[in-house]
């Protein structure tokens, strides 16, 4: 059920969007409103959620840990499972954002039987990485919308995505890959009952609006009839805050961009924020030398101390009138026998 509501609730966003492009009322919304409401809460959503993670105090190290942690001169440390310096810290980081390392090192643990087996799971670690790696190249080569004159490193990337040089236009490989590895990670969540059993509505939404988006864009490239010099002059009026509705509007591009709208605005709440997330997270920015250096916790503030044997004295005559021993006089009469 949570995987057909947040198709639907993709279903009538494309709806929305085929429906708004159609009409000069709707193109009007949608050209000078949508994409300054979903921006302005992209922006603010994402700096609200970093600023409280990054208010959040961390008293103590805690560094997720997978080896030998430093100690002894002559025992081997992990230095990159296990770091103790700001290098090694920089090393494991690197490695975690850029190759999804702790995701290649998962294990997947089934029951054989009545025996527990791990096996790997690096499947599951390749799609993951060549999504993050094809929607980030599809999102820098989108810059030459919004840039003029285009900068030369973004035809350089062009130039590197479509070096097969297949059909008119160019096929360029990461529109193959993005849609692969959705779709992968979508039947994984299908097909895994494990997997299944803890999707929620949130998990298959973003997989969805992803999908949509996708799809939509190589629709617009491949097979439907775009006005692409339109679309740039539109991406370059947002950019310079005189919006410009495009000279060949299609219902199909506005298709794609309430898709897009729709994800930037729903981006600062959802799980899609572990992009910045993960560079604020403890268990993996922070160095693992508590055998080397004490961490004390900040606001651990001096406080008054009321002893026993001062809240016994404060109240010796009630206690000696209900007959209750008294720890000092005990420890007073035997000193003296």
């Amino acid at each position: 059920m949570n995987a057909l509501y947040s198709l639907l609730a993709v279903l009538l966003l494309v709806l929305a969007g085929f429906a708004g492009g159609s009409t000069g009322a709707g193109r009007g919304i949608l050209t000078f409103i949508v994409p300054y409401a979903a921006f302005a809460i992209l922006l603010a959503g994402f700096c609200a959620r970093i600023l409280r993670w990054a208010w959040t105090p961390v008293p103590f190290h805690i560094p997720t840990t997978c080896g030998q942690q430093k100690s002894l001169p002559w025992i081997k440390p992990a230095s990159v499972d296990n770091p103790s310096t700001r290098g090694a810290v920089l090393v494991r980081m690197a490695m975690e954002i850029l190759l999804f390392r702790s995701l290649f090192r998962n294990n997947r643990a089934r029951l054989a039987g009545k025996r527990l087996t791990l096996s790997e799971n690096r499947y599951l670690w390749l799609g993951a990485l060549a999504f993050h790696w094809s929607l980030l190249l599809i999102v820098l080569r989108h810059l030459r919308l919004f840039i003029e004159p285009i900068p030369a490193w973004v035809d350089g990337l062009e130039r590197l995505d479509s070096f097969f040089q297949l059909g008119a236009p160019q096929l360029y490989l990461s529109d193959i890959v993005v849609l692969g590895a959705l779709a992968y990670l979508l039947l994984r969540r299908f097909r895994d009952p494990a997997v299944r059993f803890i999707s929620l509505f949130t998990d298959y939404f973003a997989l969805f609006l992803l999908l949509g988006i996708a799809v939509s864009g190589v629709l617009m490239r491949y097979f439907v009839r775009v006005d692409i010099l339109g679309i740039k002059q539109f991406a370059l009026s947002l950019a310079a805050f005189h919006p410009l509705g495009p000279n060949m509007p299609s219902p199909l591009f506005f298709t794609h961009l309430v898709l897009v709208c729709a994800l930037a605005a729903y981006f600062p709440f959802s799980k899609l924020m572990h992009m910045g997330g993960v560079f604020l997270s403890p268990t993996r920015n922070l160095a693992n030398d508590s055998r080397r250096r004490r961490h004390i916790n900040p606001w651990n503030h001096p406080v008054t101390k009321h002893t026993y044997a001062e809240w016994e004295n404060e109240f010796r005559d009630k206690l000696v009138g209900a007959g209750i021993p008294l720890e000092g006089e005990d420890a007073g009469n035997a000193h003296t026998n």
